[in-house]
Formats: C-alpha cells, sequence, structure tokens
C-alpha cells in the first residue's frame, strides 16, 4: 500500500550537513502524511517532523528546529530532511515513516504510522 526507501545517509563532521531522502510508491502514496524518526544506539525512537501532502508541517522535536527541515515534492514522491549543523548527537538511524491517515499526529506516536522503511544510518564524527 506504501513503500518508503530512504537514502542519504552516511558519514558526515560535526557541523556539517545532509539531507536524507525517502522515496515513497503504492496507492496511498498520495493520501498519506510522511515523518521521520529517528533511533540513536541505546535510545528510544524519537520522532523528529511530520509533513502532510498539501504541506503541513508537524515538529515533533522541538530542540531540533532550525537544524531540521522537512519538506516534500509531490511530483516526485519524495520527502526530504534537511540536516544542518550537524552533531554527533545526532547520530542515529533515520527512518522514514508513512501515517495511516492524510494528517500527522499531533505527538510522535508511532501507533499513528503504519508504514516504514528500512532506516538509514547517519554518522557525526570527525
Amino acid at each position: 500500500q506504501l513503500q518508503l526507501v530512504e537514502s542519504g545517509g552516511g558519514l558526515v563532521q560535526p557541523g556539517g550537513s545532509l539531507r536524507l531522502s525517502c522515496a515513497a510508491s503504492g496507492r496511498l502514496v498520495d493520501y498519506t502524511a510522511i515523518a521521520w524518526f529517528r533511533q540513536a544506539p541505546g535510545k528510544e525512537r524519537e520522532g523528529i517532523s511530520c509533513i502532510t501532502k498539501s504541506g503541513g508541517v508537524t515538529n515533533y522535536a522541538d530542540s531540533l528546529k532550525g537544524r531540521f527541515t522537512i519538506t516534500r515534492d509531490n511530483t516526485q514522491k519524495t520527502v526530504y530532511l534537511q540536516m544542518d549543523s550537524l552533531k554527533p548527537v545526532d547520530t542515529a538511524v533515520y527512518y522514514c515513516v508513512g501515517s495511516s491517515g492524510p494528517q500527522c499526529t499531533a505527538v510522535a506516536d508511532e501507533n499513528g504510522f503504519s508504514f516504514w522503511g528500512q532506516g538509514t544510518r547517519v554518522t557525526v564524527s570527525s
């Protein structure tokens, strides 16, 4: 119904930038909100932000606002996560997730997201 494939992860130095991409396909691609979550080593999964098809954004992590920006290109069926001023604490596996409906959940509730990509690893280190 919805397939999500992340790309763009890798090794970056502190202070650097990366742009993650999430290519979406399937019959639900035009009807679902899409979000980014991440899981750092030894920590619980954390919601970052979510975007609807119309571009409405819900930020789940206030601490990341100003450094992380989610955007969506409906013609390319791709959602991006621009990450700037990266820090070692941003090291994590980043997941693209599809909502169960067209709206973003008000909070980062994983139960509201039925579709998960395989994740892409980001390592911030000098």
